[in-house]
């Protein structure tokens, strides 16, 4: 027999709370949706259906009452309602969903608004509680698809003034970390952290990310043209010029071909970063948290609470960082994953901007006055420079030999010598690797670095961190050098300081969070590093 269940589950049974439904528009906008997404299937069938044939006809007409019954039925059968502890939502008629969430473990709270939405004053409200979910149990998001946008302001501001519980809290750190400096400001107002400057577009194309997404654009319009059966050879203009470079010598015309490429990469980086990043603002809320809002197309607004945010990042692509000495400063937040890239998506707080820009942004974030990631670091030792050059150097050789190798049996005498450009280019990588590496520990954070094709410098709040993990492989045993591991519930979850001295990491950890290595010293409050 099952016993009832305990008196502090009763408060989840709210019958006086009424459900609320999707606004009627959505009977207009969730079609139109599915429409779009059958755009492509509707080319195919008007390209190769047969001028004469009704199958065509049949299948558009399908597909539209497809989407209209759709969503109509979405419409009926979702509804929300928000009760003092938790976030319910019901959809679905034939395979029915019933989502749950504890307010108290709401982590962000992202407002989504496609173009369509924004024709009719909706937006899409995306809960986020935590990375680590299984599909319906508690712990889970839900999306509401979509509601007004007063509506889905006023469930922002609702959601995300919850107190975070004392669970929530990390269970390790010194009392000494909490400074008045990471108090909350009482406004009335939204303050404004940062806000788009379009010098900014100079790093558009310099960032790998932007060149894989025009990359995938092109591609996928290029299987489209040779579904429709189209040679763009023969297009109005295009074929002249493919005439005249068909008689231009090899050389010229692959500079032709170079350029053009280059030329569609850096458009399409900048009109991506136009769409990502349009009326770019970091502001901080007067409900205590920080608040980026950015996008034409689709416009977007992530919210952080400040309680819940551990530390922040600033992310140095390779490319960025040469050309234009430029970064990307990026939130580590409790359920929301890491940034280390300029992608513009996770907890970026920001678009590609001055390094020094950046860096400010990230003190700013953290209520410091001080710089918290532009800081002088500690080096680490001669050891993790060997490992650097021995990693680079090797692969370099080994492809190399094997060019030497092909360009015999191909009878390619150019490849061999070419492929000598890897040994110095492994070199000078390595080294800049080495350059990079780096730890501090303060009154506030754990600050560490690493990287080169993207050069990431991530300050942790020392309160922050909620266990260690010290790994040694074979090499690094040989080398006397270990990695240690931060743990804490933000960001990526764990965030490394490669390649340090044994006595070095115990002492950070130990420093850190004090009592964590108390259970492996004898006498539990030792301080002496072995």
């Amino acid at each position: 027999m099952t016993e009832p269940a305990p008196a502090a589950a009763a408060p989840v049974a709210h019958p006086e709370i009424e459900w609320r439904r999707l606004p009627p528009k959505m009977l207009v906008v969730a079609p139109a949706s599915i429409l779009l997404k059958f755009i492509p299937a509707f080319v195919v069938v008007l390209l190769f259906g047969g001028s004469e044939s009704p199958v065509k006809i049949w299948i558009t007409v399908a597909i539209a009452v497809f989407a209209v019954a759709a969503g109509l039925i979405r419409w009926r059968t979702t509804r929300y309602r928000i009760t003092p502890e938790r976030v319910e939502l019901h959809s679905g008629l034939v395979s029915r969903q019933r989502r749950s969430v504890p307010r108290d473990r709401i982590r962000t709270v992202d407002l989504t608004s496609t173009f369509l939405h924004q024709m009719f004053g909706l937006s899409v409200v995306k809960v986020g509680a935590g990375q680590s979910s299984t599909a319906g149990k508690d712990g889970q998001g839900l999306d509401l698809d979509a509601v007004s946008g007063a509506e889905a302001e006023r469930l922002r501001r609702e959601l995300l003034a919850v107190p975070a519980p004392a669970s929530d809290a990390p269970a390790t750190g010194p009392p000494a970390t909490r400074t008045p400096e990471t108090e909350h400001v009482t406004a009335t107002e939204p303050i404004e952290l940062d806000r788009l400057s379009w010098s900014s577009l100079r790093y558009a194309p310099l960032t790998v990310s932007s060149l894989a997404a025009v990359g995938a654009l092109a591609a996928a319009g290029w299987n489209l043209v040779n579904e429709a059966d189209i040679d763009p050879r023969t297009l109005p203009g295009v074929s002249t010029a493919t005439g005249e470079l068909s008689t231009a010598p090899l050389w010229a015309a692959i500079g032709v071909g170079i350029g053009l490429l280059l030329l569609v990469l850096v458009a399409g980086a900048l009109v991506l970063f136009t769409e990502r990043w349009w009326n770019f603002r970091l502001t901080r809320e007067p409900d205590g948290t920080l608040r980026v809002r950015r996008g034409l197309l689709t416009q977007r607004s992530l919210s952080v609470s400040e309680q819940r945010l551990r530390g922040v990042t600033v992310a140095e692509p390779l490319l960025v960082r040469l050309v234009g000495r430029g970064a990307q400063a990026g939130a580590l937040s409790v359920g929301l994953g890491g940034s280390e890239g300029s992608d513009g998506g996770g907890g970026a707080l920001q678009p590609p901007v001055p390094a020094a820009h950046a860096h400010e942004v990230a003190a700013v974030a953290m209520r410091s006055s001080e710089p918290v990631t532009d800081v002088a670091l500690r080096a680490h030792p001669v050891a993790a420079r060997t490992r650097r050059l021995t990693r680079a150097v090797v692969p370099a050789l080994v492809v190399i030999a094997a060019a030497w190798v092909l360009g015999g049996v191909w009878d390619l005498a150019w490849l061999g010598p070419v492929s000598l450009v890897l040994l110095p280019i492994g070199v000078l990588l390595a080294l800049d690797r080495y350059r990079s590496l780096g730890n501090r520990l303060d009154e506030r954070f754990l600050v560490s670095r690493q990287g080169s094709l993207v050069r990431s410098t991530v300050a942790l709040q020392r309160d922050g961190v909620i266990g260690w993990r010290i790994r040694q492989s074979v090499f690094q045993r040989r080398a006397g050098v270990v990695t240690l591991d931060a743990i804490t519930g933000a960001g990526a979850g764990a965030y490394e300081i490669l390649d340090v001295d044994p006595a070095v990491a115990v002492d950070l950890a130990r420093s850190t969070t004090p009592s964590a290595l108390d259970a492996f010293v004898p006498g539990g409050h030792s301080t002496q590093s072995p």
